[in-house]
């Protein structure tokens, strides 16, 4: 019997692995083979940037040889479009690229933007820019057409990009008295220079963007020239012997410069057609609509502060409505939606201190018959009949939903008179463009 036992012992610990034992031999894991590396990324072609760039210059040396054209503002538009037609086709493939990326949904379901963006019209071009795009477009307009007329091109200039207007209107008016004394003392030389070392050219006029290239345009060459007197030399415009001879010239290009504006872009209202939707008063409203300027960015700051001084004060109505129009007037832009009777909506986007008469010529000029007399009431049936007031000062920013109504006795009038209605007020080349809400 104690051998039996013995034996189911042994076995017993044949089969039972103690700390440390091994009862089979372990499955051996393939090691993993050592990655491939990476082969080389192929070059990548020029940007759509560099290719602008480009044919910009390529358009540049095909019009030197050519004769100038007139300084009419049509003789602009057609010269600098011409040359500028690369870039506005490159523009515009990027724009349309950057509105399928922002105006479509995303993956986790986010609703799409009711507008891509602000945008604006180049009066030069014509090309639709997005607003962070729009002042390095007007310069390349600009700079496109001094090919073309370099005195009407340093004048656009300077009148565009000099933003002080104290300091532009002096630096105009002392150009001006330049030009002047020129042409009234044609005979005397001290007139023709002017030392660029001069306090009062230093403080006026040098320090203005474009005024070096106008006194090239109209005549003027640098030179060093001795001063008299003295071992030492100075830099002066001097204006070139021809230009005495042209006097009518140097007469116009002053009148040119005193009495010219500066290049603006236009507000593009990105007009829209919608359906009828349950969705009219929903906005998704893209960055565009948000972004303050640094002035801005420190009127925030300073409105903060006088909120936390005034968190404790007992406000009466009129200091609460007071406050409520500061806070509108952060926005810049505003997007308007107009619901007609029949359902149907337009869009477009605003100054948010353009004058509700800016709404009101917008939708007459959308309308089929625009002599149709109607009003619009703002939210909560706000009744919108003070035109010179801002949109900002209407709480209408930054977006809204107003509604239509028509004048009812000259409807009547107008059913009466007509067998048959046109299926909606709205002009038929809009309808043709009709849009969902989403």
């Amino acid at each position: 019997m104690r051998k039996f036992f013995q034996e189911i012992k042994a076995d017993l610990k044949f089969k039972t692995a103690g700390p440390g034992q091994k009862l089979s031999e372990p499955s051996r894991v393939p090691k993993e083979k050592p990655k491939a590396e990476a082969a080389p990324k192929p070059r990548q072609g020029p940007t759509d940037e560099a290719q602008m760039a480009a044919a910009a210059a390529l358009a540049r040396m095909e019009l030197k040889p050519k004769a100038k054209a007139a300084a009419s503002q049509e003789a602009i538009r057609n010269q600098v479009r011409k040359e500028l037609m690369a870039e506005a086709a490159a523009s515009e493939k990027r724009l349309s690229e950057e509105e399928k990326v922002v105006t479509s949904p995303d993956e986790d379901g986010a609703a799409a933007l009711s507008v891509s963006g602000v945008y604006f019209i180049c009066p030069l071009t014509g090309a639709v820019v997005r607003k962070d795009k729009k002042e390095k477009h007007l310069r390349e307009a600009i700079e496109s057409y001094f090919s073309v007329d370099p005195v009407a091109a340093s004048i656009m200039e300077i009148h565009t990009f000099n933003k002080d207007q104290e300091k532009l209107r002096v630096g105009v008016e002392t150009v001006a008295k330049y030009l002047d004394n020129i042409c009234l003392h044609p005979e005397e030389e001290k007139y023709r220079k002017i030392k660029l070392q001069n306090k009062v050219f230093q403080e006026r006029i040098s320090c203005l963007e474009g005024t070096q290239r106008f006194f090239q345009a109209v005549g003027f060459e640098t030179k060093t020239l001795p001063v008299p007197g003295q071992e030492t030399t100075e830099e002066y415009y001097v204006l070139k012997e021809e230009m005495l001879t042209r006097l009518e010239d140097l007469k116009a290009y002053k009148e040119q410069l005193l009495s010219s504006q500066p290049v603006r872009a236009q507000l593009d209202r990105q007009l829209c057609v919608f359906k009828p939707s349950l969705e009219a008063a929903r906005f998704e409203l893209p960055n565009d609509f948000y972004n303050l300027t640094v002035e801005e960015i420190k009127r925030e700051q300073r409105l903060r502060t006088e909120a936390v001084e005034k968190a404790s004060m007992l406000r009466t109505r009129a200091m609460r409505e007071k406050e409520e129009q500061r806070e509108m007037r952060k926005y810049n832009y505003t997007l308007l939606r107009v619901r007609f009777p029949d359902g149907y909506i337009l869009q477009g986007t605003f100054y948010a201190r353009e004058p509700v008469s800016a709404l009101y010529n917008f939708v007459r000029g959308a309308l089929r018959d625009d002599w149709l007399p109607f009003e619009l009431l703002g939210p909560g049936g706000l009744r919108l009949t003070d035109d010179n007031l801002a949109f900002n000062e209407c709480g209408l920013v930054p977006s809204a939903l107003l509604t239509l109504s028509w004048d009812a006795a000259v409807m009547a009038d107008v059913q009466a008179s007509r067998e048959e209605l046109p299926a909606s007020p709205l002009k038929p080349e809009l309808l043709c463009s009709i849009q969902t809400l989403s």
